[in-house]
């Protein structure tokens, strides 16, 4: 399999990683030749000048560039028709998102979104034990997405708000464990100490309470700034069973009982956190670009996790709840 991997920072690095460990064929693109020729170097394939990405023939392409170069990119790729890997979000915006989906549906273009979380082992673990009845009824779920450090300027100014960029994967999580859409949300948000979110009208805390179709209630909490790490987690209580998912030793939280023992070094970053469930969901791109699977997260994902992210910023202006239908 010959993939073309578009972007030469953080992410594209660890896609190129893991689809050359599946065995394909990468090469890299980047719009500064220099940066794509290094990651090419450090990781032993080859790399494109920039200009000639689009007239060569791959079996696949992955985008992982900054999000206000996808909607370009995919404009340029989808005419080409093969199947495409795109970091979330595909846009900030749902029309610009919903113009990308149509051009593909145009072309048969298949896309990808890179929700991960998905591919994580015991959250695909608790989805399979939900869908097969083990859980049995689902009463609620707690969801907890708290980063280690603080964002910069330069991330904020382009990242949308805490709902577009980290909340959003909470939402996509929410439809596809639940099977279920999402119907209600009502959302606050506060600058406790990070000042640099009040800049961009953004926070770093949130709290979200929301409710599925299907009568499933959510409660959220988001913090942008955890001093102990970087920490995902859920909790799903049922009927049947009652289920935490990311709760381990490298969990990073302290215990007052001092029961847990946990490691002294925790989660650090959603690199380490998640890098199991990248290579994962890298996995997966590599048999849905040969045919063996269909797509395992369909760009309709990002358009509805998307929309439940805007109208919580609704809710917050509004200080009221919105139903997603609106």
């Amino acid at each position: 399999m010959k993939i073309a991997v578009i972007g030469s920072g953080r992410m594209g690095a660890i896609r190129a990683e893991d689809l050359l460990a599946d065995g394909s064929e990468v090469t890299i693109f980047n719009r500064r030749d220099l940066a794509a020729d290094n990651l090419a170097k450090k990781l032993g394939c080859s790399a494109g000048k920039y200009a000639d990405v689009y007239s060569q023939t791959f079996d696949g392409y992955v985008v992982a560039t900054a999000t206000n170069a996808h909607v370009e990119i995919l404009n340029s790729l989808l005419p080409l028709g093969k199947p495409i890997l795109c970091e979330k979000p595909i846009s900030l915006t749902v029309e610009e998102t919903d113009e990308v989906i149509s051009t593909a549906d145009k072309y048969g273009t298949q896309i990808q979104v890179g929700f991960q979380r998905r591919f994580d082992p015991p959250i695909s673990q608790a989805a399979a034990k939900i869908a097969s009845g083990e859980v049995g009824t689902i009463y609620t779920m707690h969801m907890y997405a708290h980063d280690h450090l603080p964002s910069t300027l330069e991330f904020l100014e382009g990242s949308g708000s805490i709902y577009r960029d980290l909340h959003v994967h909470d939402f996509d999580l929410i439809r596809w464990i639940t099977q279920s859409e999402i119907s209600r949300v009502y959302a606050t948000q506060a600058v406790r100490e990070h000042n640099q979110y009040a800049k961009y009208n953004d926070a770093d805390v949130s709290l979200i309470s929301l409710t599925t179709v299907s009568g499933v209630q959510v409660a959220i909490t988001g913090t942008r700034h955890n001093p102990v790490g970087h920490d995902v987690r859920l909790e799903i209580f049922g009927s049947k069973d009652s289920l935490a998912v990311g709760l381990n030793r490298k969990t990073p939280i302290h215990d007052i009982e001092g029961e847990m023992n946990f490691d002294p070094v925790r989660y650090k970053g959603f690199i380490e956190r998640f890098r199991e469930a990248f290579a994962k969901e890298s996995q997966a791109f590599h048999q849905f670009t040969k045919g063996e699977i269909s797509n395992p997260c369909p760009p309709k994902s990002a358009r509805e996790a998307l929309r439940v992210a805007i109208a919580c910023e609704e809710s917050i202006n509004s200080g009221n709840a919105v139903s997603i239908a609106q």
